[in-house]
């Protein structure tokens, strides 16, 4: 089948940057978001209505050829339901965005399938969770296990006596994980096309107050814990149904791998292949959901990316500012994603610096000077 028009649930950043590959393809994208002029209306048509709303998730597959979702919000029983009558495929796989919602059942998935995940367990009550640390030892991490995202949903305990803020703070059901004592995060973008599976080289990812403010592949973590990582992200994607890009967050810890989160769809920790790589994540993405032949993962170069974040205290108007200076460091690229308003920790945009001969730690250097001429 030829796929003219991609349609995708979400129109943020991912879709707007999803629009911007498109064009080059061949391929119309049409979003769905329940914000008017969403970032990706810069670049795309959009339709206006809820992530979950099926009147606007019908009206979007009777436009597109295919069906993807930029957002996890998006509901897997409308996808499933208007892709089976109007016609219209979905990828990633309903069952797959189903899966990975709650994280309590994707870490029991995963488990099954023998990918190394930290030791978890459900929690319902103050009893529960006092009972987890008694058994996995302080401290450990509490999940809501739902719409979770940039830090949010997760409270970190470091004894028994801060259960009951810890259930209160989260609102809903939840799962607790034992600590991992990590050496550093990685990730990789895992790839489905027709019958073809590939990934991105190894990422290192930098947190702070547990959102991605940094990343740089190669990342600095010996070759072999870069083959067990990617050995994790084959046995990930294994598990997946249906076709796309697939963010796959990890913990190196003494040697070894554990897995984090999935995200099925591109991932800010991907950002950094759209100058890094010869085939950037969102093309990639829709080479996949379109059923074309996959492209390179190779790497061009060595790569460092970083993350403007509102710094505001108060939601406000948003203004780039600094962006002449930024942009006077060699081969830096900024991305603006168009955000009309700036909230504390708000992804904003990213700037990116590609360095052949560099070493990470001489690219995270320039990357950063760059970003600190930049406000929003």
């Amino acid at each position: 089948m030829t796929v003219d028009t991609v349609g995708v649930v979400g129109g943020g950043q991912l879709g707007r940057m999803l629009g911007e590959a498109a064009a080059p393809l061949g391929i119309d994208l049409v979003v769905s978001d329940p914000t008017p002029a969403a970032p990706a209306a810069r670049v795309a048509e959009q339709l206006v209505g809820g992530f979950d709303d099926p009147e606007t998730v019908r009206a979007l597959a009777e436009r597109a050829d295919v069906l993807t979702y930029e957002i996890e919000l998006a509901d897997p029983d409308v996808l499933e339901r208007v892709g089976e009558e109007t016609g219209t495929s979905v990828h990633p796989a309903p069952k797959t965005l189903r899966l990975i919602q709650d994280k309590l059942v994707q870490k029991r998935r995963l488990a099954e399938a023998g990918v190394p995940v930290p030791a978890f367990r459900p929690v319902a009550s103050v009893g529960d969770l006092r009972e987890a640390i008694e058994e996995f030892g302080a401290p450990v991490m509490l999940k809501a296990r739902e719409g979770g995202y940039d830090g949010r949903g997760t409270v970190r305990i470091d004894g028994p006596e801060e259960a009951p803020a810890a259930i209160e703070a989260i609102e809903g059901p939840a799962m607790v994980e034992e600590f991992v004592p990590f050496d550093c995060e990685l990730a990789m973008m895992g790839c489905r096309g027709d019958g073809e599976t590939d990934a991105f080289p190894v990422t290192e990812t930098i947190h702070e107050a547990a959102i991605l403010r940094e990343t740089v592949s190669p990342p600095r973590v010996p070759e072999s814990v870069r083959e067990r990582a990617r050995r994790v992200a084959r046995d990930v994607l294994a598990v997946m149904e249906g076709r796309g890009v697939f963010g796959i967050e990890l913990f190196a810890a003494d040697g070894e791998i554990l897995l984090n989160e999935i995200a099925p769809r591109p991932h800010n920790s991907g950002h950094w292949t759209i100058e890094g790589c010869h085939t950037s994540q969102f093309e990639q993405h829709l080479r996949g959901v379109a059923g074309l032949p996959l492209g390179t993962t190779e790497r061009r170069c060595p790569t460092a990316l970083s993350n403007l974040l509102g710094t505001v205290e108060d939601p406000r108007p948003a203004t780039l500012e600094g962006r002449a200076s930024a942009l006077a460091t060699d081969r830096l690229a900024l991305h603006w994603y168009g955000k009309d308003e700036v909230r504390p920790l708000r992804k904003m945009g990213h700037v990116t610096l590609p360095g052949a001969g560099a070493s990470p730690e001489e690219l995270l250097g320039a990357v950063r000077e760059a970003r600190a001429e930049l406000s929003a």
